[in-house]
């Protein structure tokens, strides 16, 4: 893969998270690079808690929203995205010109994904299939026992 190149291979093109990805990976270690279009994000504001991910930009200006707040990024930024609450993360295209960026990611499955907005976790990952839950439908321990 070149992360200059256009290879694209799929994306979205739900409004407000519209972009496309070039993907390479391995069994522990992938990356994917993302152009979004002027307007749109990645993917909704949300934190891993098996994997990291470093994320590189490639080209543009995205705008990154984390657990400090908002902040611009330039080409050659590097951020480190931890597992858990410290690695909450959303990006962003605020300019007039596509953002490139690289996204490598540790591929440990199954995952936990939160998405504190909407008061979401996923689960799944790999092999196993995903699922979508409501923090607020949570059930006790001992629920059905």
């Amino acid at each position: 893969m070149n992360v200059y190149g256009d290879a694209w291979e799929g994306g979205s093109d739900r409004p407000g998270y519209t972009w496309k990805r070039m993907r390479i990976a391995g069994d522990l270690l992938g990356m994917t690079v993302y152009e979004i279009p002027p307007g749109e994000k990645t993917f909704p504001y949300h934190t891993h808690h098996a994997n990291e991910e470093l994320l590189i930009v490639l080209a543009g200006q995205p705008t990154l929203r984390d657990r400090d707040g908002q902040r611009s990024l330039s080409r050659g930024d590097a951020v480190l995205f931890e597992r858990g609450d410290d690695g909450l993360h959303q990006l962003r295209n605020d300019t007039d010109a596509p953002v490139r960026l690289a996204m490598t990611s540790t591929l440990v499955a199954p995952d936990v994904v939160d998405y504190p907005d909407s008061g979401k976790a996923g689960f799944g990952g790999g092999t196993t299939s995903r699922a979508m839950f409501r923090r607020r439908d949570a059930v006790d321990y001992w629920e059905g026992e």
